[in-house]
């Protein structure tokens, strides 16, 4: 059996990456605030062991409980593989930093980097007796490698992201069973974060006008298609500690 925890699958990315892989031979725990109940419905018809985790991850004291949960659901002696994709995320806010309420400031790095850092924390430690292929895939971005005007929030989680990403693979280096960690960007996807992007105000977001006209020129990825590229990911080995880019696959 094939074991996925997959965060953010509300809509987007994560939902798109989840109905990619609906099949009789993998166990799905859907984690998001809102269920989805296309997703659920759509397990139902391939036969899908799905799972679904209504879990706000901005509750960040509860998430190693939540994860003990999902693990006392799993046999270890069927485990053929087990990979955790840290996908849910918030670009939210966008706008000086002088101007972001105390509240948005920890929301964003909650959701963005401190959820995913727990996740981890708890995967690593509650896969530690399987002897089998662990992986993590961190959602990351672009925006974590060069700095936009009204994302100091977003620019500095997904960059804390990566470095993350990079000390837990140094870290797994001399495991004998490691967890293989990689952080992925996936390019800019066509999905109610763009939809957020856009309806900015150009003096909270000096880059509007080029947003903008990618989804003008249709130079926006699909959902279908970076999930396409996540599953080659899963396909593939790597080292661990690794920072891939949608563009190397493409």
């Amino acid at each position: 059996m094939k074991y996925f925890i997959i965060t953010g699958t509300s809509r987007g990315l994560g939902e798109a990456i989840s109905r990619k892989l609906l099949s009789k031979g993998n166990q799905l725990y859907c984690i998001s605030r809102n269920e989805n109940a296309g997703l659920i419905e759509a397990s139902r018809e391939s036969g899908t062991n799905l799972e679904y985790i209504n879990f706000d991850l901005l509750d960040v004291s509860n998430i190693e409980e939540m994860m003990k949960k999902i693990f006392q659901k799993i046999d270890n002696d069927v485990v053929e593989s087990i990979i955790l994709i840290n996908n849910a995320g918030t670009v939210t806010p966008i706008k000086p930093i002088e101007y972001c309420s105390s509240k948005e400031i920890a929301e964003n790095v909650q959701l963005n980097l401190i959820a995913p850092m727990i996740l981890t924390s708890c995967f690593i430690s509650l896969t530690s007796p399987m002897n089998t292929d662990k992986r993590i895939i961190n959602i990351s971005s672009g925006a974590g490698k060069k700095p936009y005007f009204g994302w100091s929030n977003y620019c500095s989680a997904k960059a804390g992201l990566d470095l993350f990403t990079r000390c837990v693979g140094l870290e797994q280096e001399e495991k004998s069973s490691p967890v293989k960690v990689i952080s992925f960007a996936p390019g800019i996807i066509d999905t109610e974060m763009q939809e957020e992007i856009r309806a900015t105000k150009i003096e909270d977001f000096k880059d509007l006008e080029r947003f903008v006209t990618f989804k003008e020129e249709g130079k926006l990825l699909s959902p279908d298609q970076v999930a396409e590229c996540v599953l080659l990911l899963l396909e593939q080995k790597y080292a661990g500690g690794e920072l891939l880019d949608i563009k190397e696959l493409l």
